[in-house]
């Protein structure tokens, strides 16, 4: 009993703890000490592990600061664990307009951009909810197609069946690659004010492109000290790993 009371004792005050810590940070927030406020949500962060919602705010902070890098980081962080907050999308293309590489994207074809647009709706999840609930509407309507005596209760089993096979397959290829983009981080923000994009991973080795802070590339591959890196454009080159931060 002793023992039970200590450990509710020690959430108890885990927890006052944490509400204390949000608490502070959105006073210093509210007077203008960003600074402070980015500080006490980045020791959430180690403390409690990763959330949309703290990298949201983080990321907030930072835009006050202009902090380019680092607010694109976190908003871009926070999208990773809730790609479909509106606030956090809208905030990232705000902060993008403060970044002077303006990279136009390679044309993907309409049907591609558009699953990417729905992928993005959800987290990885929500997705995998949404695949259970199909998965038992289609239990709902094997059952109703087997048993029902009525031809056209059969007919809706059958074909809303179809429909929920379809849909419990797009759920779960979906939450798939939404918890692939958790895990396999290959995308980073560059840091340095300015840097000069390599041909090959040396100091000697020919300037392809210049790179600013706040760009995006997709990390390709590593070798030492250096990452081999794509631009949305489609421009590679190689550029030293101290120079970018993995989202």
């Amino acid at each position: 009993m002793k023992k039970i009371l200590v450990l509710l004792a020690i959430l108890t005050i885990g927890f006052s703890s944490k509400a204390q810590s949000l608490e502070e940070a959105t006073a210093a927030y509210s007077k203008g000490e960003f600074g402070k406020a980015a500080e006490i949500y980045e020791n959430l962060l180690k403390t409690n592990g990763e959330s949309a919602e703290l990298y949201y705010n983080i990321g907030n902070c930072y835009y006050r600061l202009n902090k380019t890098a680092s607010a694109i980081l976190n908003y871009e962080r926070a999208l990773l664990i809730h790609p479909g907050d509106k606030d956090t999308r809208m905030n990232l293309d705000i902060v993008k307009l403060k970044a002077i590489d303006r990279i136009e994207p390679v044309d993907e074809f309409f049907l591609t951009e558009w699953v990417e647009n729905v992928q993005n709706m959800f987290s990885a999840n929500a997705w995998s909810y949404s695949g259970v609930t199909c998965f038992l509407l289609l239990i709902g309507c094997l059952v109703g197609f087997f048993f029902s005596r009525k031809i056209i209760l059969k007919k809706c089993g059958f074909y809303v069946g179809i429909g929920m096979i379809v849909l419990c397959i797009s759920c779960n290829i979906f939450a798939y690659n939404q918890k692939k983009k958790l895990t396999n981080r290959n995308a980073a923000v560059v840091f340095a004010p300015t840097v000069t994009i390599k041909s090959t991973p040396d100091n000697s080795g020919a300037d392809l492109f210049i790179l600013h802070e706040g760009a995006k590339v997709i990390i390709k591959s590593k070798l030492g000290n250096w990452n081999e890196i794509e631009t949305a454009d489609g421009n590679i080159g190689w550029i030293k790993i101290e120079y970018i931060e993995v989202i």
